[in-house]
């Protein structure tokens, strides 16, 4: 898949001193993608828009 126009993020939990770090890129139709913001050429996972939400969802109800 072109990923040549989306439009990466990286997520808000992600800090600046090299830890665990994720980007998102939701602006193309029908997918989102993620990747590992260290090795941005080591593949990206996509998700269907609905999967992605269930997603988020489930883990922003798991924050300490």
């Amino acid at each position: 898949m072109d990923l040549t126009g989306a439009q990466w993020r990286k997520s808000t939990r992600s800090n600046s001193s090299g830890g665990d770090c994720v980007e998102v890129a939701d602006n193309l139709p029908g997918r989102v993608f993620v990747r590992d913001s260290k090795d941005r050429d080591g593949g990206t996972l996509a998700f269907g828009p609905a999967a992605w939400r269930a997603f988020v969802t489930d883990a922003a109800s798991r924050r300490p």
